[in-house]
C-alpha cells in the first residue's frame, strides 16, 4: 500500500522534474508514513510513500524487475493490495519467471511482462498501477476495476504526471505550466447537482482522474490512450425451482472465500461494524481467520441517529472487541476543513466525518480493517431498487396516458399522497433516476447557480452509462448506473480518502471480481423479493451473521446534519462558512442565507442541500482562496532515494 506519483518528461529530460516530485511527495504522506523515495531516469520520474502491510521487510518501491538478459527493464509503483499474489507468483514462477520478493507487487510486473495489459483481468485485488518499460519507452496506469483505488493525471507541453492524490499535481503545477487555482464550472454544477465530481472530472480543468475499469499507455510527448477493460454485462442466470439453496451456498461460499483472501497482511486487520447485514458479514468471517479480531463502530449522541447499541450486540453475539468512537457536533464542525483537505474534491456526505473519527480510532490498534462497502451495488440493497415494481403497470400504458399522470401529479399539493408515484411513474427510467445521490433538481439549482446552463444537468453523467445497460431489466440498469455513478464517485471516493487519511488500509471483500461473478448473475426475484432488498445475500448469510441483523434496515453511519443546521449546533457555524467565503462570482450567497433560513428538520428540510454548498465553499476556501489552511499532522519517514 502506498501513494504514488510520478511525471512522464516530453522531452527526454527529468532533471528540473525530479526536485518537484521530491516536493510533491510529502502531500499525501499520510498514504505511506513508514517509508518514501525516488526513482528516476531520463524519461520518468516515479515517487512513492509506503505503509508496509505485506513483505515489510523486503517490498519497496518503485521495484525495478527484468526477465533474463534485460534486468530492470521495468519500474513500477502502484497503490493498492493484490490479494491473489501468491496464486499469481506460483502460476508465473511455473512459467520460468523468477522472483526478488514475498511481496504483492512483484506478480503485477512480471505479469505484465508475460500478459501485456491483460495482466489487470488476472488480479484480484484494489489498485492504481504505473509501470514504465524502459525497452518500449511507455507507460502503462492502471485502476482496478470498482474504482477502489485512485489515479489522478495531468497532461501538459511539459508531460504527464499522475498521483494517487490531485493536491500532489496541483504541488508540480509550477513544472508541469498549468494554473493550479483555476476552476472548472462544467465539473463544478455536476457537483452541486450529484453532491460528488463524477469521474474523469475533476474541480481543476487540467487534472483528470483515470476511469475505474480502465487502463492506459502513454508515450514521452503524447496523450493518454484510454482502454475500457471492465464491462459488467450481468448475464442473468436464471434459477429453477428448489435449487435457490444452491445460490445461497454459492455466495455464502464467495464471500468466505473473499474475506479469507483480503485477510492476508503481515500486520494486524479489524474490521468496522455498523450493525448491518454488510458490515456484520465481514466481521464474522473474519473472525473465522483471526480470533482476537477487533471491531469498530461510531455514533452521535442524539437518538435515532447512531448505531452503537446495534453494532455492540453484533460484536456481542459473534464474539469480538468492540470498540466505539461517538462524535459531538463541535468534534465534527472543527474536522470539516481537514476532511476535505484530504478529499482533493468535495464530496457532500456528512457521513465522511465520523468516518474520520471511527478511522482514526481503528488506526491506534490495526492497519487495516475491512468494510461492507459494495453489498448494495452488487447484491440489490437500496430500498431505491424495489421502485421499478411498484411502478410497473405505468410501463404498460401508452405514452399519452403516462404524460396525463404526470401532469395530474404535478398538480396535486406537495405532501399529498400519491403525487410522488403519478409524477415519477410518468417518466422513462433514464429521466428519474440519476443515481443514490442528487442535491437540487434544476429549478432550485438555477437560483444557486444562476449561469449555470440547463444542459449541465446529471444527464450528461448518466446518459452514457445507461446507453451501455440498453435492454437490461430495469432493477439491473439502476444497480449498473449506481456502480459508475455512486459507488465510484462517493462511496469508495470516502472509503479511500477518509481511512488513508489516517494511514488506516480499508479493504472490502464485496468488491471482488469472484463476489462479482456471483453477484452479477443473480435473477431480479434474487435481489429485491419478497418486500425486502439484498434477498439471496440474506438467505446466504442466515447461519452466519446474528438473527436481529438479517432483516434489519440500512442506516449506516446516519447524521444528524438536518437537526444540527437548524439548531445552535451548526447554524451559526453555517452562517459564518457562507459569510467568510469568496465564492461570490460563482453562487448566489443570498439564495444560499434564504436557504437555511428556511431550512427546518421536517417541514423543509434543505440539509442536502445546503451541505452541498457549505462543502464546496470550504474547499475553495482551501484550494482556490488558499484562506483556509487545515491543520495537517506533519509526519516524518525514511526517504530512499
Amino acid at each position: 500500500m502506498c501513494g504514488l506519483l510520478g511525471i512522464l518528461a516530453s522531452n527526454g529530460d527529468t532533471s528540473d522534474l525530479l526536485p518537484a516530485a521530491t516536493r510533491a511527495l510529502p502531500c499525501m504522506r499520510h498514504r505511506g508514513p513508514d517509508a518514501a523515495g525516488t526513482w528516476h531516469d531520463d524519461n520518468i520520474v516515479f515517487g512513492f510513500n509506503r505503509l508496509s502491510i505485506i513483505d515489510v521487510e523486503h517490498s519497496h518501491q518503485p521495484l525495478t524487475w527484468g526477465p533474463e538478459g534485460e534486468p530492470d527493464r521495468y519500474a513500477m509503483t502502484f497503490n493498492g493490495e493484490i490479494y491473489n499474489y501468491i496464486e499469481l507468483r506460483e502460476t508465473l514462477q511455473a512459467k520460468g519467471y523468477t522472483f526478488n520478493t514475498e511481496g504483492d507487487g512483484e506478480p503485477i510486473v512480471v505479469g505484465f511482462h508475460h500478459w501485456g495489459p491483460a495482466v489487470v483481468e488476472h488480479l484480484r485485488g484494489m489498485f492504481g498501477i504505473a509501470i514504465w518499460d524502459t525497452k518500449e519507452e511507455r507507460l502503462f496506469l492502471a485502476r482496478d476495476r470498482f474504482g477502489i483505488k485512485p489515479l489522478y493525471y495531468c497532461t501538459t507541453e511539459r508531460g504527464t504526471a499522475f498521483s494517487s492524490e490531485k493536491k500532489s499535481i496541483l504541488e508540480m503545477a509550477p513544472e508541469m505550466g498549468f494554473d493550479p487555482l483555476q476552476l472548472d464550472l462544467h465539473s463544478t454544477a455536476h457537483y452541486m447537482d450529484l453532491q460528488y465530481v463524477p469521474e474523469p472530472e475533476s474541480l481543476n480543468p487540467s487534472i483528470r482522474r483515470l476511469e475505474s475499469g480502465c487502463h492506459a499507455f502513454v508515450e514521452p510527448g503524447g496523450e493518454l490512450k484510454v482502454t475500457r477493460y471492465f464491462h459488467p454485462k450481468f448475464p442473468i442466470s436464471p434459477v429453477q425451482s428448489g435449487s435457490e439453496q444452491a445460490v445461497f451456498d454459492r455466495i455464502a461460499e464467495a464471500l468466505e472465500d473473499s474475506v479469507e483472501k483480503h485477510m492476508r497482511a503481515d500486520v494486524t486487520v479489524g474490521s468496522f461494524l455498523s450493525g448491518g447485514i454488510d458490515s456484520t458479514a465481514i466481521a464474522t468471517l473474519a473472525k473465522r481467520h483471526n480470533p482476537n479480531l477487533l471491531t469498530f463502530t461510531t455514533g452521535f449522541e442524539r437518538k435515532g441517529f447512531s448505531e452503537v447499541d446495534v453494532a455492540a450486540e453484533s460484536a456481542a453475539a459473534i464474539g469480538v472487541e468492540h470498540i466505539v468512537k461517538v462524535v459531538s457536533p463541535a468534534e465534527f464542525a472543527a474536522a470539516v476543513p481537514k476532511v476535505i483537505w484530504y478529499l482533493d474534491d468535495p464530496v457532500a456526505d456528512p457521513s465522511l466525518i465520523p468516518l474520520y473519527f471511527v478511522a482514526a480510532e481503528a488506526r491506534k490498534h490495526v492497519k487495516v480493517v475491512l468494510s461492507g462497502e459494495g453489498a448494495d451495488e452488487l447484491f440489490g440493497g437500496y430500498t431505491i431498487y424495489k421502485e421499478p415494481l411498484s411502478l410497473a403497470a405505468f410501463e404498460k400504458l401508452p405514452g399519452a396516458l403516462r404524460k396525463v399522470a404526470g401532469a395530474l401529479g404535478n398538480k396535486l399539493p406537495d405532501g399529498m399522497r400519491g403525487k410522488s408515484l403519478l409524477q415519477r411513474g410518468s417518466l422513462d427510467l433514464e429521466e428519474r433516476y440519476y443515481g443514490n445521490a442528487r442535491s437540487f433538481n434544476y429549478d432550485q439549482l438555477q437560483k444557486v447557480l444562476p449561469w449555470m446552463p440547463r444542459d449541465w444537468d446529471h444527464r450528461e453523467v448518466t446518459a452514457p452509462i445507461y446507453a451501455e445497460s440498453a435492454g437490461m431489466d430495469p432493477v439491473t440498469r439502476m444497480q449498473h448506473l449506481d456502480l459508475f455513478t455512486w459507488l465510484r464517485g462517493d462511496i469508495l471516493v470516502k472509503a479511500d480518502k477518509i481511512t488513508m487519511a489516517n494511514s488506516l488500509e480499508l479493504r472490502v471483500p464485496f468488491l471482488d471480481k469472484e463476489v462479482f461473478k456471483v453477484a452479477e448473475t443473480l435473477p431480479v426475484n434474487m435481489r429485491v423479493a419478497n418486500g425486502t432488498t439484498k434477498y439471496a445475500l440474506r438467505k446466504a448469510m442466515e447461519q452466519i451473521v446474528p438473527e436481529h441483523v438479517i432483516n434489519r434496515k440500512k442506516l449506516g453511519f446516519p447524521v444528524p446534519i438536518r437537526h444540527w443546521l437548524a439548531g445552535d449546533e451548526l447554524r451559526g457555524w453555517a452562517e459564518d462558512v457562507i459569510e467568510q467565503s469568496q465564492t461570490d462570482s460563482i453562487i448566489d450567497k443570498a439564495a444560499v442565507r434564504k436557504m437555511l433560513k428556511e431550512h427546518h428538520p421536517t417541514q423543509n428540510d434543505n440539509s442536502r442541500r445546503l451541505w452541498t454548498v457549505l462543502a464546496f465553499m470550504i474547499w475553495h476556501g482551501i484550494f482556490i482562496e488558499q484562506r483556509i489552511t487545515p491543520d495537517i499532522e506533519q509526519l516524518d519517514y525514511p526517504v530512499i532515494l
